[in-house]
């Protein structure tokens, strides 16, 4: 029985058959390369996902566990990773996400819905036609970078920089396996963006504007504002989560309906299907590859012992495949009802940029359907399409392809 292996090339293009096998025979796996748990089936997913004896504090013990030149250089990392949402626990999660509720609203989120079809239009109109080119690149990594500079009051000029010092602090928040300077590359990624918002935070307690962080900046309860520290945070984790996510799961989408074409078909005459092909993406190679946490108290899971201190990874991929909760659950069928997926989380830390990423994978998909009538690879799937190197993460960093719009040939 083959163990999990991040650093295998060929489990970042295709992780599901190695998580099938342990969902079927060692649900609760120990993995040595990881050092830390699997859980792969649907249920067991779903309950770490809320169990009080595992903490979504997981940085913070492995931070202070180091005695080495390690810790020294992720201070700088850690002041500002402590801070987020995804990482607390009641009562400071509970007072940060009521602060945050109101400024990121479902409301805000549909009235951006003509912006962010403008923003698709303007990416597509710039794709060559019939000639090769990368969607990721191109589109997916502009399209939420974008939306999320524009809801923060940044300059979409300034993208390039903020993507750099991103994709460093990604690979430590990622867990990447294969990148041996990962933790200098953060924290210069930290520095570089704190440095950066902190200034965009002086701009506008000089002259406040009509955007979410001069939102964040004014709200307020019985505790107070955020803090600096706190507004920083909350802007890497916009920054971060809307836009990582988000092209993760605009590529993933494409590489699915370009590996299976009647789905595509059936998209395309059916548009009304959209919100539904979303959710269907989402399950079937969504960006969520896992969730971290930390035992908090010695315990058995599954007829396994897991002691206090222990990493556990639940494996939301294998969880999103697991018949006993999916019907052909590796198949991608658009139309699926009802479709629980576990990608964007459960409880408290269910995502609260889900109705952002949805919105912006309807828009860019229908259009993208609606626009070209064909879509192909540009050469074999092993050679078109780069996965990330990470753990928590999923997503192609590179997808090749061409479209084309035959109406207009």
């Amino acid at each position: 029985m083959r163990t999990y292996d991040p650093t295998d090339v060929s489990l970042r293009r295709n992780p599901y058959g190695l998580l099938a096998e342990l969902r079927e025979t060692e649900p609760v796996h120990w993995c040595p390369p990881l050092d830390a748990w699997l859980l792969t089936r649907y249920d067991d997913v779903k309950q770490a996902m809320t169990a009080p004896q595992l903490s979504s504090d997981r940085l913070r013990p492995f931070y202070e566990s180091l005695k080495d030149e390690r810790r020294d250089i992720l201070s700088g990392v850690m002041r500002y990773l402590n801070e987020w949402l995804v990482f607390k626990a009641p009562p400071d999660h509970t007072r940060l996400r009521r602060m945050m509720n109101p400024v990121i609203s479902p409301r805000l989120v549909q009235s951006m819905r003509p912006s962010v079809r403008a923003i698709v239009d303007d990416l597509l109109a710039g794709v060559s036609r019939d000639q090769p080119f990368d969607f990721v690149h191109d589109v997916a990594a502009l399209l939420p970078a974008y939306v999320i500079m524009d809801m923060l009051g940044l300059a979409r000029a300034d993208f390039h920089k903020i993507k750099g010092w991103s994709d460093g602090l990604r690979l430590f928040i990622g867990t990447a396996r294969g990148v041996p300077d990962k933790y200098q590359r953060a924290r210069d990624g930290a520095d570089h963006l704190a440095a950066y918002l902190r200034e965009q935070i002086e701009q506008r307690r000089r002259a406040p504007t009509d955007d979410v962080i001069t939102r964040m900046m004014q709200a307020e309860d019985e505790q107070g504002k955020l803090g600096e520290d706190e507004l920083i945070a909350m802007c890497l984790l916009i920054l971060f989560g809307g836009h990582e996510t988000t092209t993760s799961l605009l590529g993933s989408s494409v590489a699915a309906l370009l590996a299976h074409p009647s789905q595509w078909t059936l998209l395309r005459d059916t548009p009304e299907l959209m919100p539904s092909a979303v959710e269907e993406f989402l399950r079937y190679d969504g960006p969520s590859h896992s969730i971290a946490r930390v035992v908090t108290e010695s315990m058995t899971w599954g007829g396994q012992h897991m002691k206090a201190g222990d990493r556990v990874f639940a494996m939301v991929g294998a969880a999103n495949r697991d018949p006993r909760a999916f019907d052909r659950p590796d198949a991608l069928d658009i139309t699926r009802s009802p479709n629980r997926h576990l990608t964007f989380g459960q409880g408290i830390h269910f995502c609260l940029g889900a109705p952002l990423a949805r919105l912006e994978a309807q828009v860019c998909i229908q259009a993208m359907v609606s626009g070209f009538d064909r879509w192909a690879l540009d050469g074999s799937e092993d050679q078109a399409i780069d996965w990330l190197d990470a753990m928590v993460m999923r997503g192609p960093t590179r997808l090749q392809m061409r479209l084309e719009n035959t109406s207009q040939t």
